[in-house]
């Protein structure tokens, strides 16, 4: 939020304290005098705002803009998911599908059988939608073989996240693609030579390392299936296809917004009603309501659930997840005040002449954003606006630049914490605390961005000898 008639007088490093001290007394106020997470993170969004000079009269209006903001984004996604997620759930579905899945690949292979299954997913769903839509085999596959939430939950959030880190068309990688002028095929590429090694070493290896350090119980945030409903399960193939109805339509909405930017398609065809209906129906929200709607049918009033039992079925995922999207939504809050403050503009002021190589730079300034501020998009556009200049002027060949885009999107991930909303998210989800969350979560995703930066220095070094 752009804060009109105000200017920011402090300086990077005031603001980078002010930022640091607002981390440390959120997580002392947690952890050590446990605060519920919401109220914690409303009054240190509050106290931080009054301590970066944010006018008196706009911290309120920062503070609901940065809540709603994210609340748009999470509410409808979070609440839609855990609908499908319960019905799922509950009819005997994701036993179905986690049987299925062991039968297949053997109950030593299940959780590289969530990360595979979530890899392929990802590619074109956007992490969040993914992982919702996701977790009922998740949790089904757990509570079955036993072992903990983390030993398959993390694979499976591992791959979601590195296909929505490294490869188009996620917008992450498609936007510093735009600002570096890159190939996108070559994107594609160096995003795949990238993402495939670093979940099996990230995420995979790495959840199964701390699923047996901690062993944490499967949440029970989308409900169990009674004994009949397990008795008399419903088909493999219709709960797949309930699973894949929502992807397949946010699959459709991406391919049209990325054939849109390209170019492909002229500005006649992006006019017409069928196109805009199509991107309509693949927006995640109103895709998952679709899906929601067929599985209410398909799974209750097919099945003989009459209209009273599927409305307090429906009712009964809310109240679960409410605390997810509130707290999550408060984590929103509080990277907003950080951006509001200005910090990001000044940290690129001061970061823009760090005399070291280019990708070493683009990867260190969006680290450095992104742990500031929370965001990673707003670390990844910052960066490559900030360092796009030089790459026009540096003679990189085409594969050069594909590896710069990957190195800035692999910085704009690391040490995902308390004032980023996907940390409260996934916390939230797993049933986690705040301390657990930092040992699993943000350790796996420091480790996802240092090796994804890693192999595309490697690409980057390599192209230049070929070049």
């Amino acid at each position: 939020m752009v804060i009109e008639g105000w200017t920011q007088t402090l300086g990077a490093g005031p603001l980078l304290l002010i930022a640091a001290a607002s981390i440390v007394a959120l997580l002392f106020l947690i952890i050590k005098l446990r605060m519920h997470a919401l109220v914690a993170l409303i009054v240190i969004s509050l106290a931080t705002a009054f301590a970066t000079g944010i006018p008196a009269n706009q911290v309120v209006p920062v503070l609901i803009n940065g809540f709603g903001t994210t609340l748009g984004t999470v509410a409808l996604l979070v609440g839609l998911g855990a609908m499908l997620g319960r019905i799922v759930e509950t009819s005997g579905g994701a036993k179905v599908l986690a049987d299925y899945l062991i039968g297949v690949f053997g109950e030593k292979r299940a959780p590289f059988a969530l990360g595979l299954a979530s890899l392929i997913f990802g590619f074109p769903i956007f992490f969040d939608a993914g992982l919702v839509v996701m977790l009922p085999v998740v949790f089904a596959v757990a509570h079955r073989l036993g072992g903990g939430v983390l030993r398959y939950g993390l694979p499976a959030a591992g791959a979601f996240s590195v296909m929505h880190i490294f490869l188009p068309p996620h917008p992450g990688p498609v936007s510093a693609a735009a600002f570096f002028d890159a190939n996108i095929g070559l994107v594609l590429i160096a995003g795949l030579i990238t993402a495939i090694p670093t979940w099996y070493v990230t995420a995979y290896l790495f959840g199964l390392w701390t699923g047996k350090k901690l062993v944490l119980p499967v949440p029970e945030i989308l409900g169990h299936a009674s004994a009949e409903a397990e008795a008399h399960p419903p088909r493999f193939r219709t709960i797949i296809g309930l699973l894949l109805l929502p992807l397949v339509l946010i699959f459709i909405n991406t391919g049209l917004n990325t054939l849109a930017s390209s170019g492909a398609l002229s500005e006649a065809v992006k006019k017409e009603q069928w196109f805009q209906v199509l991107r309509t129906i693949g927006e995640t929200p109103v895709a998952l309501l679709i899906a929601v709607l067929v599985a209410v049918f398909v799974l209750g009033a097919r099945r003989g659930k009459d209209a009273g039992a599927i409305e307090k079925l429906l009712e009964s995922s809310l109240g679960p997840v409410c605390s997810v999207i509130l707290i999550t939504g408060a984590g929103g809050m509080f990277g907003g005040v950080l951006r509001a403050s200005g910090i990001g503009v000044a940290l690129a002021d001061v970061l823009g002449n760090l005399g070291i190589p280019l990708i070493l730079a683009g990867f260190l300034i969006a680290a450095i954003l992104r742990i500031a501020q929370g965001s990673a998009t707003v670390a990844l556009t910052t960066t490559a606006g900030l360092i796009a200049p030089a790459v026009a002027t540096a003679g990189l060949t085409g594969m050069q630049v594909a590896a710069l885009v990957i190195a800035v999107a692999a910085g704009s991930v690391v040490v995902s914490h308390v004032n980023d909303s996907g940390f409260w998210l996934v916390g939230r989800f797993f049933g986690m605390d705040v301390k657990t969350t930092l040992r699993t979560w943000t350790v796996m995703e420091t480790l996802i961005g240092v090796m994804g930066f890693a192999i595309a220095a490697v690409l980057f070094l390599l192209a230049g000898v070929a070049g």
